[in-house]
């Protein structure tokens, strides 16, 4: 830099005075030149400073002199420049100190600027650190039954420290004692967070807990094809899960039968193992061979019946095939007859839609007799259109009687009286039937039936109820969801960003600024109705995600629109992923569903939950509107989903976002506040279900 120079004056007039000088150096950006590069460019600026000055030549406002003294020392600067600043010929002392603070702000902005950087880098870091401790945690963690196990110790340990503080007798402890070791498991379930309760809270919530009358626990065994996140293929899988989870965490022994397919997920399952023994079961006239595989997921006992010979599971869908009857009536006989060989008496035998509706025949004609007098029957249909219609000779592969089931009050279909229906077997032999549905309450389910099963289910309607669906409190909870980088709820949504820039960064995307829409596609997705989802999204230069859901048959379908749309603004994900579908709906700012009309709404709960909207691509129809239009969904939370956001189309809800964020915000953040998990209601009706029908 040059040193500044005096201008000399005219010759007529008298010099002045020399000035004295002195030189001070600015001080470097805290840090020092070795935080960034553009730091150590910035180099300290010389600034003089004059003993006295003419006021002669004062500048406008942005520093420039209209004229100049003889005795003026300028400093030419811009404050937006990046260049460093110098002294010129002349100026004055005061607009030196006003160009100087100029010059100090310059300093600031590049010190701004570095601290931004490194803010940015650290945000970074700690998102790393926070996934690793994620996947520790994962390897590492403490399970379930462990820390039940710790808590009822600790429960008894503080009763003892009761007696010595006085609190209670020595005789009274006793009784505690006896009573939580006889009720272990349900007193596990119960108190398994005692560690913050001070002793004066704990006991009384003990004695209030102990002078009700206790239920003895259940004993319910499921006969299913699939299970969440063994195999799954539709909403099922996640209801048999949840059901069974919560159960079991409210004392119960909680069992459940499955294929063992070849495709099922084995990481789902804890210590899985081939038991020694084999055992037969009874179909086509003969006596087959059965592998037995066992183990527990979420604490639940797994059963999965492996064939011997034949390779009715050995295949690449779950279901599908022309002979699925033949596939899974295999399956149900075999899985009553592991239940007799095992010498089980469970209080309940729950089974599920048509594929498992034949154990209910089978059971009283065949298995009742046979040591499970006391067992009782429920039957859950998910989907009433399907039945699943068969010639009645083929009953006799599983051992039944076609005559004496081929009757309008037993099997016979209503319309096609030539043929059984598998279905309607299931609901007339059931001790109790649940309906499951979040949008259509049970006078609207028997009405919208299929024309065979109408008259069925009017005759059987005392012991029909109708069950919403509902999320599964700990395993899709973002509060709590071991998948995310960061946790985050609705007073706390700003941590949902961190997600969003996790899911970009997993799919390589580039743009941090726009938005994202996710998709986990199932087999009820239209195609066409997706595609013109995603051109739509795209031409709003969105970006966008497609994933292939758990279990799902669309996976050509994918491949397909993977063909017609290719671009960096676009993802397809053609094997599911567990933690990547956790992520989806955290980092999307609004998930597509295939319909509103899905009676399990998992998907519009799960996007709502995780602070997404919703958006259905397949609208119904008008006639369809017209015939509901007497019926109302039986959740708040199925009316809150249709209420809000039914008639919100993909283009409307990109404008709402970029239009009106605020609104965007409220709207999520009351979402996430409702109730949508399993402990809400769903428990509570089929607590009420399974009590009404046990044997006492």
């Amino acid at each position: 830099m040059e040193t500044p120079r005096l201008v000399a004056a005219a010759a007529s007039r008298a010099p002045p005075p020399t000035p004295r000088f002195r030189r001070r150096r600015l001080p470097s950006p805290r840090g020092g030149a070795h935080c960034f590069p553009f730091a150590r460019a910035t180099r300290p600026v010389l600034l003089t400073r004059c003993s006295y000055s003419s006021r002669e030549g004062n500048g406008d406002s942005r520093g420039k002199p209209h004229r100049e003294s003889s005795s003026t020392v300028r400093l030419d600067v811009d404050a937006d420049s990046d260049q460093v600043p110098s002294l010129a010929d002349e100026g004055d002392v005061g607009e030196l100190f006003r160009l100087a603070q100029r010059n100090i702000l310059y300093i600031n902005k590049q010190r701004l600027m570095a601290m931004e950087e490194l803010k940015k880098l650290q945000d970074e870091n700690n998102l790393l650190l926070e996934e690793i401790q994620v996947l520790e945690t994962e390897t590492q963690g403490i399970p379930l039954e462990a820390a039940q196990s710790s808590s009822f110790s600790e429960l008894l340990l503080r009763i003892d420290t009761m007696v010595i503080s006085g609190m209670i007798s020595m005789a009274e402890a006793s009784d505690l004692r006896e009573k939580v070791v006889t009720n272990r498991s349900i007193i596990q379930s119960a108190f398994s967070d005692i560690h913050h309760k001070p002793n004066t809270e704990l006991l009384s919530d003990l004695r209030l807990f102990l002078r009700k009358p206790i239920e003895k626990p259940l004993h319910i065994v499921h006969i299913c094809s699939e299970m969440y996140p063994i195999v799954s293929c539709g909403s099922l899988s996640t209801y048999v899960a949840s059901l069974s989870c919560e159960i079991h965490k409210k004392g119960n022994l909680v069992e459940v039968i499955l294929p063992k397919y070849t495709s099922i997920n084995v990481d789902g399952i804890h210590g899985l193992r081939r038991a020694e023994a084999e055992y037969e079961s009874y179909f086509g006239g003969l006596w087959h061979k059965n592998k037995i595989w066992t183990g527990t997921s979420s604490g639940v006992g797994l059963v999965l019946i492996e064939p011997s010979q034949l390779s009715y599971f050995s295949r690449d869908m779950l279901h599908g095939y022309p002979d699925d009857f033949e596939r899974f009536s295999y399956f149900s006989r075999a899985s009553l007859d592991y239940i007799v060989k095992s010498g089980k008496r469970p209080d309940i035998i729950h089974i599920h839609n048509w594929e498992t509706a034949i154990v209910a025949p089978l059971f009283w004609d065949i298995f009742a007799h046979q040591g499970l007098g006391n067992t009782r029957i429920l039957l859950t249909c998910q989907d009433l259109n399907s039945e699943c219609l068969e010639e009645p000779n083929k009953l006799e592969m599983c051992g039944l009687d076609p005559h004496k089931l081929h009757r309008h009050d037993r099997l016979q279909d209503t319309n096609k009286t030539d043929l059984v229906n598998i279905l309607k077997g299931g609901i007339v032999y059931s001790n109790k039937v649940v309906l499951m549905s979040s949008t259509h309450s049970k006078d609207a389910l028997i009405q919208g039936s299929r024309q065979g099963l109408q008259s069925t289910l009017t005759t059987h309607k005392e012991k029909i109820s109708v069950v919403s669906y509902g999320l599964d409190g700990e395993l899709w909870d973002p509060s709590k969801d071991i998948f995310l980088p960061r946790r985050y709820s609705a007073n706390d949504i700003e941590e949902k960003s961190i997600c969003r820039q996790a899911l970009r960064r997993r799919l390589r995307f580039n743009s941090d600024s726009s938005i994202i829409v996710g998709c986990i596609c199932d087999d009820n997705s239209d195609i066409h109705s997706l595609k013109e989802a995603v051109h739509v999204a795209l031409r709003r230069n969105t970006q966008v995600i497609i994933m292939e859901k758990l279990g799902s048959v669309v996976n050509s379908t994918l491949r397909a629109l993977k063909g017609e749309i290719m671009g960096d603004k676009i993802a397809f994900v053609e094997a599911y992923d567990e933690a990547l579908a956790h992520l989806i709906y955290a980092g999307s700012d609004i998930i597509l569903c295939s319909s509103f009309q899905d009676p399990s709404l998992q998907t519009a709960m799960k996007a709502i939950k995780y602070g997404s909207v919703p958006v259905q691509i397949n609208f119904p129809s008008d006639e369809s509107r017209e015939s509901e239009g007497h019926d109302y969904p039986n959740t708040a939370m199925s009316q809150y989903i249709i209420s809000t956001y039914g008639d919100l189309s993909l283009s409307q809800a990109l404008d709402d976002f970029n239009n009106d964020p605020s609104h965007w915000d409220r709207q999520i953040k009351d979402g996430m506040a409702r109730g949508s998990s399993w402990d809400v209601k769903c428990y509570n009706l089929h607590w009420e279900a399974y009590s009404s029908i046990r044997k006492l």
